[in-house]
């Protein structure tokens, strides 16, 4: 159950990118229940558009799906310019992501380009295409970005994801100063454990495998200090939190949410240098898998 008043976002509308599945879902959700239009974007069409019409029966409110693909500025644009003919915009989650867990020595060009031109450039494009209209509008507006804990302290193994997060925690930083005069605040979450599907068949397959997402068998509870994963309502919490009009003074910050897991031992991928050939062997024909069959429910 939501710790705000129900009608907190009555009046605004929301923009969720990878809003279609886990944590973006998570956060529409969350944002649709407290009275906001919301809109979500990704790449699998029919997952988008079911789950809008999901979202808007259960809360009933509007919620519209829009196929698009970040990766490429043109249609950033187009959907910007739908979005804003449509009424103001006041809030931004840049959530669309993509990673995986590999060594970097086997990594190709197009293997790192998967991740940092989803991460770091289609999140750039999305935030610059939403500013621009804030600024030219006079129009104050809010931007959460979701990050990792990586960005302090490097990510072994999941190297693109960690290059391409750090930069989106400068670019936070950097526009948080930038905008600040526009009434735009800039905010990001640093999840630690929060096992969604998609994200856990490219980062703990072992768990996905053996049924133990999230319990506290999943390696990702053991050896947190609470001993436990995420609860996805403290997440929903968090972003409520930093989308609301009762924190414009907070900006440019990023804020870990992860059981004190980066605190007690870095929060990343480290312990994987144990691993030999034949595991990473293993590991790659999981996630290989998993890409296949997410790649036929893509339609942009």
């Amino acid at each position: 159950m939501s710790m705000f008043r129900a009608d907190l976002f009555k009046g605004k509308r929301i923009l969720v990118t990878g809003g279609g599945t886990g944590l973006g879902k998570e956060m529409a959700d969350e944002y649709a229940s407290l009275g906001a239009e919301v809109y979500i974007c990704g790449r699998r069409g029919p997952v988008i558009e079911e789950t809008a019409q999901e979202l808007s029966k259960k809360n009933n409110v509007r919620v519209t799906g829009i196929a698009c693909d970040i990766r490429v500025p043109d249609a950033v644009e187009d959907m910007m310019t739908r979005v804003f003919n449509e009424g103001p915009l006041h809030g931004l989650v840049n959530n669309a992501a993509g990673n995986f867990i590999s060594r970097t020595k086997d990594l190709s060009p197009n293997g790192f380009n998967a991740i940092a031109n989803i991460v770091f450039h289609g999140t750039f494009y999305v935030t610059l295409a939403a500013g621009k209209r804030w600024i030219e509008q006079k129009q104050k507006a809010n931007v959460i970005s979701i990050l990792t804990t990586w960005v302090w302290n490097g990510g072994p193994f999941t190297v693109p994801s960690a290059m391409s997060k750090a930069g989106l925690n400068v670019m936070t930083k950097s526009l948080a100063v930038e905008w600040a005069g526009h009434g735009i605040r800039l905010n990001a979450i640093a999840p630690g454990p929060f096992p969604t599907k998609g994200a856990w068949e490219r980062l703990n397959p072992g768990s996905m495998r053996s049924g133990n997402m999230g319990s506290e068998q999943d390696s990702s509870a053991s050896g947190n200090p609470m001993g436990r994963v995420g609860q996805m309502q403290e997440l929903r919490n968090l972003a409520t939190f930093l989308m609301s009009d009762g924190c414009d003074y907070l900006t440019g910050e990023t804020i870990a949410i992860d059981g004190g897991a980066f605190l007690a031992g870095g929060g990343n991928f480290s312990q994987l240098s144990k691993l030999g050939d034949s595991d990473w062997e293993n590991i790659r024909n999981m996630i290989k898998s998993t890409n296949e069959k997410d790649r036929t429910k893509r339609s942009v």
